[in-house]
């Protein structure tokens, strides 16, 4: 069945009902929705089959979800919420109907979880392989938004939960034995099904703390590198604080591989990585306790021509400036 309307049709029979703010949902020549008096933050990715995802990697609904993480992350680092999201479908002939709508299905669980309407979208043909855009516009209250920029010499700096297991997740996928893929089944999830760190965005935000934060789609090292350079501060990360997953440090173990090439370069954790003043740290600290938040103290900022270094056992050392590079990468 290749007919446009029906798959169309087919794609967006399990959506959610929309809220009152859309005006006008699918189905007509464009979305219309009520923005709140709120600041607008939109973000776009886009996931292509051979580039970001192989079968025997993620199934289709792990693309749909994946694909909306992926937006619904950009969001929370921003301090915003996610609301409404449109889709541009590339699909080429060998891929089966309920195949794609798996795909949907799978962005739809992730996408209701947070609050996020899909409003609208395209489908084409594809003469290869399968492309995939999700653009997401979210709200944020007018003119607090957290930005990469707001870091300031002293700060210290933070993150939201453990890195490298996506990373470490997609070796399993490549390289593991049935046995090895069941035993690290929580590494393969972290790189299929990630959970964007939206609470922890809203939380920094509504303490008006100064905070700076990015969420880690392209490693650790890579994203503090933005801030530094953003800010114009010199970041200082302590090995020993980075949090590293229990099953990450057996996998590596394992396979004689060093984790914190995962966690510092590997990406797609989907993580927040931030600055705040050191004076309101405690009060960050405590809130997102009792709010259910995880915070990892892990350095902190100093004065200095922008870079990213690492203290060690052997002293400090700087940190490459890379990660998942998509023009370069896979």
């Amino acid at each position: 069945m290749r007919d446009e309307f029906a798959l169309i049709h087919l794609l967006t029979q399990y959506r959610p009902s929309p809220p009152p703010s859309v005006e006008v949902d699918v189905g007509d020549d464009a979305a219309v929705v009520h923005p709140l008096n709120r600041s607008l933050v939109i973000t776009s990715d886009t996931m292509i089959e051979t580039v970001h995802f192989l079968p025997e990697t993620m199934n289709p609904a792990d693309i749909g979800w994946k694909l909306a993480a992926a937006n619904i992350s950009d969001i929370a680092a921003m301090g915003g919420l996610p609301r409404y999201g449109v889709v541009s479908l590339s699909v080429p002939r060998h891929w089966e109907m309920n195949a794609l709508v798996d795909l949907y299905r799978g962005m739809y669980d992730l996408a209701d979880r947070f609050g996020l309407v899909i409003v609208g979208g395209d489908t084409v043909k594809a003469p290869h392989d399968l492309t995939v855009t999700l653009t997401v516009i979210g709200e944020v209250e007018g003119g607090q938004a957290l930005k990469r920029s707001a870091a300031r010499e002293g700060d210290v700096v933070f993150l939201t939960g453990t890195v490298g297991d996506s990373s470490a997740g997609l070796h399993v996928l490549l390289n593991g034995n049935d046995g090895t893929k069941k035993r690290f089944s929580d590494l393969i999830r972290a790189h299929r099904r990630p959970i964007p760190q939206v609470a922890a965005g809203r939380l920094l935000l509504s303490l008006n703390a100064g905070a700076a934060a990015n969420d880690i789609s392209d490693g650790l090292a890579q994203e503090c590198w933005e801030i530094a350079e953003a800010s114009g501060v010199r970041i200082v990360l302590e090995k020993d604080r980075i949090p590293l997953s229990d099953a990450l440090v057996d996998y590596a173990s394992q396979t004689g591989y060093d984790p914190y090439e995962w966690a510092l370069y590997g990406g797609e954790d989907f993580q927040l990585v931030g600055c705040v003043p050191e004076a309101e740290f405690a009060r960050l600290e405590q809130t997102a306790h009792n709010e259910g938040v995880t915070l990892y103290r892990i350095g902190w900022t100093e004065q200095g021509k922008p870079a990213v270094e690492w203290v060690t056992d052997q002293g400090r050392t700087l940190l490459e400036r890379r990660g998942y590079n998509h023009f370069t990468d896979g």
